[in-house]
């Protein structure tokens, strides 16, 4: 089975950062993608970052020049590194990891189970 452990929420003032990691753990062979999402209180989940093995980021119009989505395939850890932190950016957030295969041809994507981030003064 394979499991999303996710670390790194908190409380943080307005104009703080935050670095939030995800550990993938299991019989994991390899990775398509993996990412952040996350969802505030009365809002729906929406996509804040996502990296490929290669490489490739995605980021949300609202936390470009601000988040930066990074890997560690070896680890199988993603992280998000946060910057210029803002009250709307406060929300639980959650891993996702596309394509984990865990066969030749059997793969399933995975959410960790989330880590409140709060943004106040």
């Amino acid at each position: 089975q394979v499991q999303l452990v996710e670390s790194g929420g908190g409380l943080v003032q307005p104009g703080g950062s935050l670095r939030l990691s995800c550990a993938a753990s299991g019989n994991i062979l390899r990775i398509n993608a993996m990412g952040w999402y996350r969802q505030g209180p009365g809002k729906q989940r929406e996509l804040v970052a996502t990296v490929t093995s290669g490489g490739s980021t995605n980021y949300a119009d609202s936390v470009k020049g601000r988040f930066t989505i990074s890997r560690d395939n070896a680890k199988n850890t993603v992280y998000l590194q946060m910057n210029s932190l803002k009250p709307e950016d406060t929300a639980v957030y959650l891993c996702h990891a596309e394509r984990v295969y865990t066969g030749i041809i059997a793969w399933s994507d995975y959410w960790g189970q989330g880590t409140q981030v709060t943004v106040s003064s």
